[in-house]
């Protein structure tokens, strides 16, 4: 079953059509990349909405349904009304958890004749479950995150700064025709207990922790790596501290399987951690869904209810962040197969102390 064929089969009963409008369901849908579409499916029928500014983009990326487009000073609500009247539309379906009030309304009293009908979480888990094609466009994403980090590691060392070796980050994707999947963490000494802090003007010092959190965003799909360095020399509690992280981040990928719920899967990383006296210094989730989003549907978490399913594509990223020492966080981006997961992202997991001489 395609795309196409899972959201038509998700129209309600009581519909005739469904529009598509939150554009990362837009994406996944079609393929379009861009950042103005909607779609309307019908039982029988479909087709993709954008303005002049997408015309030829759209036709070389949408598949499935034709293109239709417009251009000023003709509205897109107009545009829209006059394609649901050709298909016959009468009642409409929109999930209200991916459209505006204000554009509801503005809708309902442009659109008479046509009544609209909530299809709350249209979309809900159709994400998580990827085809061979999307995992084969995430592996590329990942493997581009693993050659990114290999890159900067010739930048650890004392006197270069949090800044400089993100903004190195972002130029390695952008030189290989990617974009950055998110603004890049790097964060070193005591403030690599900030897990999501901002780079900063402070410059690598001997017996940092060096914490580097990145992605690439290619062919519309993201990676995302974390991975924890020290510089100059480590001390044994640097090696300590690393090592109950890594063991935590190790035990899960050898355990998750299909089945498992989320919090499950977070229960392992967090006991190891409580046996090195570090699960108060976890705070955050163990991961999240991965996929058209660096953020993607699902999260693996003490609360999580959601089921570990073939196909699912995660993060696996336990920390331990202690003020006034530093953090660690190693992260992994894994893909359910039918007897575990299965690593898309390849970077070694031995503590490197750098620069290596």
């Amino acid at each position: 079953m395609n795309n196409l064929e899972k959201i038509r089969a998700r129209i309600p009963a009581n519909a005739d059509a469904l529009l598509v409008t939150e554009i990362v369901n837009v994406g996944w849908l079609t393929g379009f990349s861009g950042s103005a579409g909607k779609a309307i499916v019908t039982r029988s029928d479909a087709r993709f909405i954008t303005d002049s500014r997408y015309t030829l983009q759209a036709n070389e990326q949408v598949s499935g349904m034709p293109v239709f487009s417009f251009q000023s000073p003709v509205l897109d609500s107009d545009f829209v009304l006059q394609n649901l009247n050709e298909l016959g539309v009468k009642s409409l379906a929109l999930d209200p958890t991916t459209i505006t009030y204000d554009a509801w309304h503005e809708y309902e009293q442009k659109w008479t004749g046509i009544q609209l009908l909530p299809a709350k979480d249209a979309f809900a888990g159709l994400r998580m479950i990827k085809s061979a094609d999307e995992i084969e466009k995430l592996e590329a994403a990942c493997n581009l995150a693993d050659a990114c980090f290999d890159h900067v590691l010739r930048l650890i060392q004392p006197g270069v700064a949090e800044l400089d070796i993100s903004i190195e980050i972002e130029f390695f994707f952008k030189r290989q025709g990617a974009g950055i999947a998110f603004a890049p963490i790097v964060v070193s000494g005591e403030r690599s207990a900030r897990p999501h802090g901002v780079p900063s003007e402070k410059k690598l010092e001997i017996g940092d922790f060096v914490t580097m959190d990145f992605g690439a965003i290619l062919n519309g799909y993201n990676s995302d790596i974390t991975r924890t360095v020290v510089v100059g020399e480590a001390s044994d509690r640097h090696r300590a501290h690393y090592a109950a992280v890594l063991e935590s981040q190790m035990a899960v990928l050898d355990q998750m399987k299909p089945g498992m719920t989320g919090a499950q899967v977070d229960a392992i990383a967090r006991d190891i951690l409580g046996k090195h006296q570090l699960a108060e210094y976890f705070g955050h989730g163990l991961g999240h869904g991965l996929g058209r989003l660096v953020h993607d549907t699902g999260r693996l978490s003490p609360t999580s209810t959601d089921t570990i399913e073939v196909g699912q594509v995660w993060t696996i990223e336990p920390g331990a962040y202690v003020p006034g020492f530093g953090g660690v966080r190693i992260e992994d981006d894994v893909v359910v197969e039918e007897n575990g997961v299965r690593r898309l992202t390849h970077s070694t997991k031995e503590l490197l102390v750098l620069p290596n001489v």
